[in-house]
């Protein structure tokens, strides 16, 4: 009697311990685009801790970032050094320059997918990077703002109506859901709401 109640409690307040952990997106998702071939190069999406909830590490031994655009999948898009954590970052621009600056992206300046020609790495990869951050370590923590951006391979890149899907897994709490469907693409930075 005692026993099972005693595992039954540690199991419920584990559970409620990683359901509090987890993160959701936070503001405006922004797509990076090519107006001129009416095509999505990267997408942002702006993530926090949610109210009340604990820290997360978002190292890319830790974390993966599934995507799947209904034509290509990937288990995991996040690779070690695309977690941006020496700096914040004012601007998507910035961040991506520093991505590929990291190689993160392969360090050709067609792999940025901001500017000219902006078409990205040859497949889709995740970055992480910080736009409020209390120190420079891959924990997001309450009261830091991270944004988690895909990078679209240059030929994975959507056109309007594409629905993308990414899906960040943690190694403890229950997986984020990310999905969007892509709208016109009329201006450099398309909001998505």
């Amino acid at each position: 009697g005692f026993s099972s109640t005693q595992q039954a409690k540690e199991t419920v307040t584990k559970g409620i311990g990683e359901a509090s952990s987890a993160l959701h997106v936070s503001g405006e998702v922004v797509s990076a685009t090519d107006v001129a071939r009416s095509k999505a190069n990267a997408t942002q999406f702006p993530i926090k801790i949610v109210s009340g909830g604990s820290a997360v590490n978002l190292n890319a031994t830790l974390a993966t970032v599934k995507f799947n655009t209904g034509t290509v999948q990937y288990d995991n898009i996040l690779t070690k050094g695309c977690v941006l954590t020496s700096t914040t970052y004012s601007s998507l621009t910035a961040a991506m320059a520093a991505a590929n600056t990291a190689s993160c992206l392969g360090g050709a300046a067609s792999n940025n997918p901001i500017g000219s020609p902006g078409t990205g790495p040859a497949t889709s990869k995740a970055v992480v990077y910080w736009t409020v951050q209390k120190n420079t370590n891959e924990i997001l923590e309450p009261g830091e703002h991270a944004n988690l951006v895909i990078v679209y391979g240059q030929n994975e890149r959507p056109s309007p109506s594409n629905e993308v899907k990414a899906e960040l897994i943690l190694d403890s709490g229950a997986p984020v859901e990310f999905q969007r469907t892509m709208p016109p693409m009329v201006d450099k930075f398309t909001n998505m709401g």
